[in-house]
Formats: C-alpha cells, structure tokens, sequence
C-alpha cells in the first residue's frame, strides 16, 4: 500500500502521528505531518487504514 498526504486538506493536528508513529511523524519546526514512509508494509495497513478513517479532513491518501 502507498500513501501520501494532501497538504492542502491536512490541519496538522496529529491524530494520525498517535494512530501509527512508525509512518507519521509531526515535524516540530515545520508545524506539520510528514510520512517517515510512503510504502506501507502488510504488518502497518491496519493502522494506517486507522488513521486515514480518524483524519477529518481526509488528508491521508491511500492507494493499493
């Protein structure tokens, strides 16, 4: 699975950060999310899935 971040829907507020740190990290200085990867492993789909349903705005973007 890829995803990816529409920075233009994206309000920062780190939910996603919290569902799964291992590809989502709030990056401080530039007061935003950024993904540590852009392909996810079988082991993290759940918990991406998870985030991306917990993002409000619809920021996170899958694709299989």
């Amino acid at each position: 699975m890829r995803v990816r971040i529409d920075y233009a829907l994206c309000m920062g507020d780190g939910r996603c950060c919290e569902v799964c740190p291992e590809v989502f990290e709030y990056d401080d200085a530039q007061t935003e999310v950024r993904l540590l990867q852009e392909m996810v492993s079988d082991d993290l789909r759940d918990k991406v899935i998870r985030a991306a349903e917990e993002c409000d705005t619809g920021a996170i973007v899958l694709e299989d």
